[in-house]
């Protein structure tokens, strides 16, 4: 039976690398499938309704939330000119060096990616960010990938981030916060060393041009925001790790704050329901995807798929904690393409199953998705924010995967090094 639930895995993956099915669609079938095969029954205790369907569509509900509010204060820092405004001084101070400006630009995407993700993120400090670069010579594939860089050193901060694992692999926040600290100085050099390497390798390229990037978007020059407005970014992550409030109420903090010190009492109501409302075309690709993950992740700790999979999985999973580091570092490329260490595909599946079958402690699978998601956040040509960063620069995707991917690899490296110290 656990062959039957692995073959019936790789079918989901290759309907997800084919595109014959969207992602959310094949996790959610897959659940149902891993279920029947499980031996689950239909309704009743540990069943197919009412535990995989019923207790798994709502599992990652607070996720959903903190997704949700990340957008919502992403969306208030579009609208009010806060990511323009942060993204404007850095180039300006950066003058025509385009180190500095790069190194500026990657800062800016790091505070951005510890708000929200995905391409929202890529946006805010792309539309500016990227046609700066360029024009004081960065390479168009460099300047995509500091934006996606910069994006990946705020990931550890991004508090739905956190949210996400602490309920997918039912870790307390605190445990999260902890690896996510210790993951946060890989991310942060080799981002910087893909700026120094990456800007100087090919020499100064003065050549912008938007034609080269279908589906463009034209940014809209907006009013500098206040300099204590710049402040937004920061104030979840202050409450949060300084004085460590909830996730939530945190990022609510960080949406009064913006919309207090940019707007006017007259014009609060109107700008807060429209960024709200406006929120949710971005949050529901992603709370779609959880909504599947979680039927998924039910299905794989049902009592007869851990004793199906139990034997199989014990037998190639490494144990020591050097061969744990080799093999899941030479497994890094599965993470890409939707592949089936994706930790938003398949990947949150086998987390599972490592966990429910005492394969590993939790925060050794903590520590193993979480480095796999600085590889695909950055690399992957087939995430929205590396597809959206590539075309607005102009060139492929695959061209910011070849030049990214060494970089992250060794981000991921890092964190499964980590991990294989301290928990392993």
């Amino acid at each position: 039976m656990g062959i039957a639930i692995l073959v019936l895995m790789l079918a989901g993956v290759g309907l997800m690398l084919a595109r014959k099915l969207p992602t959310a669609f094949a996790l959610v079938l897959l659940g149902i499938g891993i279920a029947i095969l499980a031996g689950a029954p239909l309704t009743g205790e540990e069943s197919i309704i009412d535990t995989v369907l019923q207790e798994g569509a709502p599992a990652l509900a607070t996720t959903m939330l903190a997704v949700l509010i990340g957008s919502w204060l992403g969306k208030l820092m579009e609208e009010t000119g806060i990511a323009a405004t942060l993204v404007r001084k850095i180039v300006e101070f950066g003058g025509d060096r385009p180190t500095t400006v790069a190194l500026g630009v990657l800062v800016v995407s790091a505070l951005v990616g510890t708000v929200t993700g995905s391409a929202p993120a890529a946006m805010m400090a792309g539309i500016i960010g990227i046609p700066a670069m360029i024009a004081v010579g960065v390479p168009k594939t460099t300047a995509a990938g500091t934006i996606l860089m910069g994006i990946a050193v705020g990931v550890p901060f991004e508090l739905p981030i956190w949210q996400f694992f602490s309920t997918a692999l039912e870790l307390p926040v605190g445990t999260v916060r902890g690896f996510m600290l210790k993951l946060f100085p890989f991310a942060l050099v080799f981002a910087v060393l893909f700026v120094f390497v990456e800007t100087r390798r090919r020499g100064v390229e003065h050549t912008w041009s938007l034609t080269s990037a279908p589906g463009r978007v034209r940014a809209r020059r907006l009013g500098d925001a206040p300099w204590y407005a710049l402040l937004a970014p920061a104030v979840p992550l202050v409450l949060a790790l300084g004085f460590e409030v909830a996730i939530i109420p945190a990022m609510l903090a960080g949406v009064l704050y913006a919309l207090v010190t940019t707007t006017r009492p007259a014009e609060m109501n109107q700008r807060m329901l429209r960024t709200l409302y406006a929120s949710f075309d971005i949050a529901a690709p992603p709370i779609v995807l959880f909504v599947a993950i979680g039927i998924l992740l039910e299905a794989v700790k049902l009592p007869g798929a851990i004793e199906a999979l139990n034997p199989l999985v014990g037998a190639v999973a490494p144990e020591h904690p050097v061969v744990f580091v080799l093999v899941f570092t030479l497994l890094v490329p599965l993470c890409l393409y939707r592949g089936p260490l994706n930790v938003y595909g398949l990947g949150a599946g086998i987390a599972g199953v490592l966990i429910a079958a005492g394969i590993y402690p939790a925060v050794a699978v903590l520590g193993l998705t979480a480095s796999y998601n600085q590889v695909f956040g950055v690399s992957d040509p087939t995430s929205t924010q590396t597809v959206w960063a590539a075309q607005y620069a102009g060139i492929s995707p695959q061209r910011v995967m070849l030049r990214t991917l060494p970089y992250v690899w060794c981000v991921a490296l890092g964190g499964l090094c980590v991990t294989a110290a301290t928990t392993l």
